[in-house]
């Protein structure tokens, strides 16, 4: 791989200059220089907050109405003047000869149009095939060149039929439709699985060199960006505070921000003490016997039905957690972890099998006899802004677990002091009780969220991918709290999670599902360190390793 250092005002095909994003009253990224030259692949690197994907962005001509947007944006032989021509105008270039690929597909994508219809009216739009069937037999050979099986299926299928990976390639499909002199790509593969990530890069990988597409690969992941970039840009606060060769930047960083991302990066290559996570039981806060296990479940099947189709979600399940343990649960999508999430926190029910949680039979109980399990049982989720209602209070919020049993309902003042132990506890300030969602960060809405799961006291912590959607740096905060709590106050923890590393890091034992079973279980680092499924060494030989992957680049 050549990496180009010595950039040519010939050879630039993107120029951004002294570009400045900001509201009436606050400046968001300070006055911006940046440079693409033909073909280069450069990422585009920071956390939330940091400007990169509005800058990103006003590549497209598509900031927001309410920002405000000075200096010199322009694309070679495309557009001279992105940041003031008619947006009926950039029409005419987007998804021709620049396109775009998001973070979430399921939002980009028409839910109500077939996928080949979508795939074929980029194709027609610009005038690039001179009828449908033309436009037919190019989508097919779209479909195929991403890899997608089945392409007549697939072209016949919505959105919602397909997998995420599914969908992100067809963004990817629809991106390199028309053979665009620039592709920037939003965060493409951050909601993905290990295996299916991988997959998503090397596809982009391969289309970007053989078509010879510049390309701004925007990410908070280190990993990521080394795998498909020649150059790196780190972004702080609207500010390029590093940049230069990807191998350069990540084997000798000179800004103490990049250092910090670099060592939240290489969280998968921590080494961790299993016995350093074994309950104690003389330290715990609830005194339940080590010999019954909190969490039982034997023979568990789940099966959906629509019409004629049949899907085993879970079959013959058996899992046994005790009291104090952390217990990691890893798949790819459609694997099943979520149903067995739903089952074990009673918003689903089995189609066979016995599951006891924290004394509760589960399959039998009614809505009453679930109730003593939603008090022990609190559950994480993945986005904390979809899961926090946003038209209430963080007081609201957080307190809101303590309103389901009305017989039991704390008074208004202890409700206010049990909020406050719960935010005190996640380091969220105590004036935070009367904002809303929308004025925190991803990574404080996530601490709030285990404030409100924290609020009974629980027995049983599940949390559901809980740093998935969070920036690297942010991931090692949440988990190192998350790691605190739990032991401190001798929860059981059961984390569904399809990153490895995020695994290891917190959890003693862990089970690995595939289609609805479970392939190998055991002690973390035995399963990580001498797997015997060959799933489970798929899933291992999947995780980016920075190191491995600097190594690679020579």
């Amino acid at each position: 791989m050549t990496v180009q250092t010595h950039q040519t005002a010939a050879s630039e095909l993107v120029t951004i200059d002294q570009l400045q994003i900001s509201t009436d009253d606050t400046i968001l990224v300070p006055p911006l220089d940046l440079t693409i030259t033909s073909g280069e692949r450069v990422g585009l690197i920071g956390e939330s907050g940091s400007g990169k994907s509005l800058t990103a962005l006003s590549l497209m001509g598509l900031l927001p109405d309410e920002l405000n947007a000075e200096g010199d944006v322009s694309i070679r032989d495309i557009c001279t003047d992105i940041l003031r021509t008619p947006d009926r105008e950039l029409s005419k270039m987007r998804g021709h000869r620049v396109s775009m690929v998001f973070q979430e597909p399921m939002t980009a994508l028409n839910p109500l149009m077939k996928v080949g219809k979508q795939i074929a009216e980029v194709l027609l739009q610009h005038g690039t095939v001179k009828s449908r069937q033309d436009a037919r037999r190019r989508v097919q050979s779209l479909i195929e060149d991403v890899h997608l099986p089945d392409p007549p299926r697939i072209m016949r299928s919505y959105p919602y039929q397909l997998s995420g990976g599914q969908r992100q390639r067809v963004m990817l499909a629809i991106a390199f439709a028309n053979d665009p002199e620039l592709l920037i790509c939003d965060e493409p593969t951050t909601a993905l699985d290990v295996t299916v990530q991988r997959q998503v890069l090397e596809l982009l990988d391969d289309a970007v060199r053989k078509r010879g597409t510049s390309l701004l690969f925007v990410s908070h992941d280190l990993g990521v960006i080394a795998e498909v970039c020649d150059r790196v840009l780190v972004m702080k606060n609207g500010h390029i505070v590093e940049s230069g060769p990807v191998r350069e930047v990540l084997t000798a960083p000179q800004h103490e921000y990049t250092r910090r991302l670099l060592n939240a990066s290489k969280l998968d290559e921590l080494q961790v003490d299993a016995s350093e996570f074994t309950p104690h039981t003389d330290t715990q806060a609830k005194e339940v016997p080590e010999q019954q296990p909190i969490i039982q479940v034997r023979d568990l099947s789940r099966t959906f039905s629509s019409g004629r189709h049949r899907v085993e979600a879970l079959k013959d399940i058996d899992l046994e957690v005790a009291p104090g343990d952390r217990v990691g649960i890893v798949g790819e999508s459609g694997s099943g972890k979520t149903t067995l999430l739903k089952i074990l926190a009673g918003l689903d029910r089995p189609t066979s099998g016995e599951i006891d949680v924290c004394g509760v039979d589960v399959r039998r109980a009614g809505h009453r006899g679930l109730k003593p399990l939603r008090q022990r049982l609190q559950i994480i989720f993945q986005d904390p802004m979809g899961s926090l209602d946003p038209r209430m209070n963080i007081q609201q919020i957080v307190e809101e677990p303590l309103l389901q049993d009305r017989r039991n309902t704390p008074n208004a003042q202890r409700r206010q002091a049990l909020v406050q132990e719960s935010l005190e506890a996640v380091e969220i300030p105590p004036d935070a009780v009367s904002r809303y969602p929308h004025q925190f960060s991803g990574g404080q809405r996530q601490r709030i969220s285990i404030a409100r799961a924290l609020i009974t006291d629980p027995d049983v912590l599940i949390a559901d991918e809980p740093v998935s959607a969070l920036d690297v740096s942010v991931q090692a905060q949440v988990l190192k709290l998350l790691n605190a709590l739990v032991e401190d106050r001798g929860m059981t923890l059961l984390m569904v999670s399809h990153d490895l590393s995020v695994v290891r890091h917190i959890c003693r034992k862990v089970a690995v599902m595939r289609h609805g079973q479970v392939v190998e279980a055991g002690e973390t680092e035995q399963v990580y360190r001498n797997p015997t499924h060959d799933y489970t060494h798929r899933l291992l030989e999947a995780i980016p390793s920075l190191d491995q992957i600097i190594k690679n680049r020579g």
